[in-house]
């Protein structure tokens, strides 16, 4: 197993464990973590998995894509330069002890 630390936005740390291959919204929603709130089930076609990745985390990750580009242009929280769609980062090994902090709000 691999691990992936929410920061929520009140500063609680909550790590939980995450499935090779498994989205983090996935390994985030299986978890019971209620700010994913996840709608579209991992489709990217919600914007309701929105997360801010940590800085050090942020260059291991592939490049956006323009359809989560165009997504994260409508999260209800603000987007940031490291906003990023859960459903969109993939878990590997290089990814274990990802940090990902959770906006005010999804919705």
């Amino acid at each position: 197993m691999l691990n992936i630390n929410f920061i929520h936005p009140d500063g609680r740390h909550e790590r939980i464990d995450a499935r090779a291959g498994e989205s983090a919204m996935m390994a985030a929603t299986r978890h019971g973590i209620a700010a994913i709130v996840a709608e579209c089930g991992g489709n990217a076609m919600c914007a309701t998995c929105h997360v801010y990745v940590g800085d050090d985390w942020l260059g291991r990750l592939p490049a956006i894509g323009d359809e989560e580009d165009a997504l994260l242009d409508g999260t209800a929280a603000e987007r940031l330069t490291n906003s990023r769609l859960s459903c969109r980062i993939r878990i590997a090994a290089d990814l274990d002890g990802l940090v990902l902090h959770l906006p005010e709000r999804q919705i």
